[in-house]
């Protein structure tokens, strides 16, 4: 059977683009850059007559002058010939950079088999168990209204943000980001200086997770690597790390 890839449009490859999400059933942190126009350029993958996959290539914001792949599915029952239909992608896309989640099963082979110098950008964390961590003397003030938040989640951009006080000091803020697949809510914060070593970066999380599932949506993590404070506070308030985000460069195929 001839394999082979095509530039298309992304409606074309919806209901593929579907059963991918299904099947990472998770976060996935770049899917908001479908949406952003200009920002992607999606590809068909075939086996002769029949569709069988997409790929998906990063072009504007942080890729400009530098395309990269993102997604690369295949059908089950093709994925026999995956290494053929990466190969074709990969020509006709030209691209020679990738950035995956490594919890992509079929994408983190073709990383680990065409690229070199690998590495990683930063973990991702789901929600793993809930926690009951003091408030002591914290208090979270909502700075977003709620029409606005449904509009949020409606449309996949921004969402709630929340102030944190110490009496009646700010010691921090965070909120939660609808730029990801739904029901998927990415939760971020920050404590001042003088706030932290205390228990409020956790407690915050674990409020910030509360107020994420009591708005539908299931709240979702990530930090870099290396902040080893932001990863014991992510995993006090009951998040558990379970994939990187990987960057490697294509050699030949």
């Amino acid at each position: 059977m001839q394999v082979h890839a095509a530039l298309t449009v992304a409606p074309a490859v919806r209901s593929l683009r579907t059963r991918y999400r299904q099947e990472m059933n998770c976060q996935i942190v770049k899917d908001s850059i479908h949406t952003r126009p200009g920002w992607a350029m999606t590809y068909a993958l075939g086996l002769d007559d029949t569709l069988v996959g997409f790929g998906t290539v990063a072009i504007g914001g942080p890729w400009t002058g530098k395309p990269t792949i993102l997604e690369f599915y295949v059908l089950p029952d093709h994925r026999v010939r995956a290494f053929d239909l990466f190969e074709a992608f990969v020509d006709a896309s030209g691209s020679r950079l990738m950035e995956i989640q490594s919890n992509d099963a079929v994408l983190a082979m073709m990383l680990h088999t065409y690229a070199h110098d690998i590495s990683s950008e930063a973990i991702v964390f789901r929600d793993g168990f809930t926690t009951a961590l003091p408030a002591n003397g914290a208090v979270l003030q909502p700075l977003t209204s709620d029409e606005q938040v449904r509009a949020s989640i409606t449309e996949r951009q921004g969402g709630p943000e929340f102030l944190l006080q110490v009496d009646d000091t700010p010691a921090g803020n965070g909120g939660i980001l609808f730029h990801y697949n739904p029901p998927y809510g990415d939760v971020y914060m920050g404590i001042e200086e003088p706030f932290r070593g205390r228990g409020f970066g956790a407690y915050l999380v674990q409020e910030l997770k509360r107020q994420a599932y009591e708005i539908g949506s299931i709240p979702a993590a990530r930090c870099n690597r290396d902040n080893r404070a932001s990863r014991k506070t992510l995993q006090k308030a009951g998040f558990i790390p379970y994939a990187h985000i990987l960057n490697g460069t294509i050699g030949g195929c």
